[in-house]
């Protein structure tokens, strides 16, 4: 018998879909041309719109920041014991974690000391300035201890108004706790962890919807970094960073290439499953708030199995930061030490090595890796005034960073999949060409 069609459906179907990354591109494209008008014509109200819409959209993103890694980091300790030999995925994955932001952090250093950064900038020193955020060892340390449940607090500004903030540690560890409690307690346990489940998947929709804004919050995050920024600031810094970018650059196109061949994977092939996930890395400036769009084109694209990418992916998503925390501090260590005339030893490199390893959970996904930077210069003693030098270009800079962050979230658990015989190559190896945005709008 014949089935009918509903008539929406059909003409649904028949309405072009424009492509996710083609709508990121438009958006990026109309929010230069838009930052360039808003700047050379002056234009104070155009300014306003496009941060409007660029800070809207990051505030949107940071809202849903708090119960996903917390119901995701939750989530995925529960699903372990689902996964053969969970315990061995979970150390190879944190020794692939370090191996590449070693690799990353020795890349960083080496262009560092070949194009001299500090000694090559017009900055005026005047703009040095301690950063208002800040981290060092003791403030990494005990802030992994948790204030409250929430891991928030609180805090009065000038004029009076109260502001609540939130520590991205504090709430990792405290998901650590919890999800290994549900799991001790055992079928006691059974409710929480489904009711876990469901609500992370309610906070998943709401980020999705988010998500699908990401054309318009590009648009802004865009205009207003051209508008506000332009080449005036970037100029004096441009060895810097024209190193940041080639830094971030040698990782991908080359470092996690090699990886690759090396397991015998196309390295094309997961840039391509990876794609949706690493442009909106790097507009949204968010290794958070792109973990769902990660998980996903993990599993959907490259071939990793469900259970091992829902440990993996949140774990990277608030530790794994090859841009941020490896390269990054590097090279600005290297800019600030040249800059002020302090001569860097190799005891200073090692710890700068050692720093970036493993202290990148300080970085917590979050936009910007200033904490990182000062918890670097804190540790080789150098000037934190230094910090306010690079922070006019850091939103520019961060874009890279992100996206080189997010790539190998989603690298390392391909390559742990592939050596433990876990990786769904037929999936790694098909089209890659499905449209998580595009699914997720058909679907709902």
């Amino acid at each position: 018998m014949a089935t009918s069609t509903p008539a929406g459906a059909e003409r649904r179907r028949k309405i072009p879909q424009v492509p996710f990354w083609a709508q990121i591109f438009l958006g990026l494209a109309l929010g230069a041309v838009l930052g360039w008008v808003a700047r050379a014509y002056d234009v104070s109200g155009l300014v306003t719109f496009l941060d409007l819409l660029g800070g809207s959209f990051v505030s949107l993103l940071f809202t849903v920041v708090v119960p996903l890694v917390f119901l995701a980091i939750v989530v995925s300790i529960t699903r372990l014991r689902e996964v053969t030999n969970a315990a061995r995925l979970a150390t190879q994955t944190l020794i692939w974690f370090a191996i590449t932001s070693a690799i990353a952090v020795v890349i960083g250093i080496t262009l560092g000391l070949l194009t001299n950064p500090g000694l090559r900038t017009s900055v005026d020193a005047s703009q040095a300035a301690e950063p208002s955020t800040q981290g060092s060892w003791l403030d990494f340390i005990s802030g992994i201890v948790p204030s409250n449940i929430l891991g928030l607090s609180g805090s009065v500004g000038d004029d009076g108004s109260v502001g609540m903030d939130f520590n991205i540690l504090q709430i990792i560890v405290i998901a650590l706790l919890v999800g290994a409690a549900v799991l001790k307690t055992g079928e006691k346990a059974e409710p929480f962890r489904q009711f876990a489940e469901s609500f992370l998947s309610v906070v998943q929709t709401v980020l999705w919807w988010i998500i699908r804004l990401s054309p318009i919050g590009t648009l802004g995050l865009i205009g207003s970094a051209v508008a506000t920024y332009g080449w005036d600031l970037v100029g004096p810094l441009a060895v810097f960073t024209i190193d940041v970018y080639v830094g971030c650059a040698i990782v991908l196109l080359v470092v996690y290439p090699v990886l690759l061949r090396a397991h015998g994977l196309s390295p094309l092939k997961f840039y391509g499953g990876a794609w949706p996930a690493l442009q909106l890395a790097f507009v949204s400036r968010s290794s958070v708030g792109t973990m769902p769009l990660t998980q996903y084109v993990t599993v959907r694209n490259l071939g990793v199995s469900r259970d091992y990418a829902s440990f993996s992916v949140p774990l990277g998503a608030t530790t794994k930061m090859d841009g941020c925390a490896a390269i990054y501090p590097a090279l600005a260590a290297i800019f600030v030490a040249q800059f002020f005339g302090v001569e860097l030893g190799v005891t200073d490199y090692l710890l700068i090595a050692f720093v970036s390893v493993v202290g990148s959970a300080a970085t917590a996904g979050l936009t910007g890796a200033t904490v990182m930077l000062t918890l670097t210069l804190t540790t080789l003693g150098l000037p934190l005034e230094g910090v306010g030098l690079l922070l006019a270009v850091d939103p520019i800079l961060d874009m890279m960073r992100t996206m080189t962050n997010v790539a190998g979230q989603a690298l390392v658990p391909t390559i742990v999949a592939k050596r433990e015989g876990i990786l769904d190559e037929a999936t790694y190896n098909g089209s890659n060409s499905s449209d998580p945005i595009g699914d997720r709008a058909m679907a709902a």
